[in-house]
């Protein structure tokens, strides 16, 4: 087994940066890439001061925050696990011919970063491909009904835009994203390297085994078909005290849900729909699909 940082070891180096840098400890966000799979990307666009404990499984870091056009970043760095003789501070254009090949920290300055996370993130960011993606409003009501943390483990169902935003706010989580299309599976791959969600594994189904060596999640959310008793059933043995969030367009299933949460044990059901109108190029209103929504749990 890799070695990793110490307690001990991560708090010198945090004070041994800091006081490079000339901040404050409560102002850095921390990321441990040796212990976990962090989503050092959208930290970085979120936080002026990321500090990242890091080995050679990442190797190409800086020409990975470079090329999602974190060039102008300042980046103070040491090597070792233990924070001896002098630290370097360079730009990250400066660093992306070097390969990391052991344990490194580095403590990245982003002066543009937004400080915040926006939900909502709008349709053309995301790759394109045979997916129809949910409206940007309308993912913004489905992330607060999610109520995600940033440790959540989740599931999402052919929902690939929702995964994107979830991954981001659950950054030390695991969301594990099922497509069962390979045309979606291809264009959900594409959107995880985009945005740098390293903490989304993608598989093509819910069944026991396919879910065996992965985190149980606290809600399902599961764009339904005439595969959603299924799915479900397969989802309470993997945690049989499952959130689930279900989304359709159709009556009929809103209408049969019912049944199938009473038949599987889930209770509180909730329903709610979502109506969303936009003006369009000549200022009339153009009206958005209108999915329902109904929450239940175990």
């Amino acid at each position: 087994m890799a070695q990793t940082f110490t307690n001990k070891q991560m708090t010198e180096w945090a004070g041994y940066l800091t006081d490079a840098a000339q901040i404050t400890i409560d102002r850095v966000k921390i990321l441990d890439n040796c212990r976990n799979v962090c989503n050092f990307l959208p930290a970085i666009e979120m936080n002026q001061y990321v500090l990242i404990f890091t080995d050679k499984r990442d190797k190409s870091l800086f020409y990975d925050i470079w090329e999602a056009g974190h060039s102008e970043c300042d980046v103070i760095y040491g090597f070792g696990f233990e924070p001896k003789g002098k630290y370097e501070k360079k730009k990250v254009a400066d660093l992306i011919d070097d390969d990391i090949t052991g344990p490194t920290v580095a403590l990245i300055y982003n002066q543009n970063a937004h400080e915040s996370y926006k939900i909502g993130i709008e349709n053309d960011n995301f790759a394109r491909g045979p997916i129809h993606y949910v409206g940007s409003e309308i993912r913004a009501v489905i992330m607060t009904m999610m109520g995600v943390d940033p440790e959540d483990r989740l599931l999402l169902v052919s929902a690939e835009s929702i995964v994107i935003e979830a991954a981001m706010m659950a950054s030390e989580g695991t969301v594990i994203a099922v497509e069962p299309d390979k045309g979606s599976e291809a264009s959900m791959r594409e959107n995880v390297e985009k945005f740098g969600v390293r903490n989304v594994p993608i598989v093509t189904d819910v069944h026991e085994d396919t879910l065996k060596d992965l985190p149980a999640p606290r809600l399902s959310f599961i764009v339904a078909t005439d595969e959603l008793e299924n799915q479900i059933r397969d989802l309470i043995k993997k945690n049989p005290h499952m959130q689930f969030i279900i989304y359709t367009l159709e009556l009929n299933v809103l209408s049969s849900v019912k049944a199938i949460f009473e038949r599987h044990g889930i209770r509180n059901m909730r329903v709610t729909q979502i109506t969303v109108a936009k003006t369009a190029k000549d200022s009339s209103f153009t009206a958005q699909p209108t999915p329902w929504l109904i929450k239940g749990e175990r």
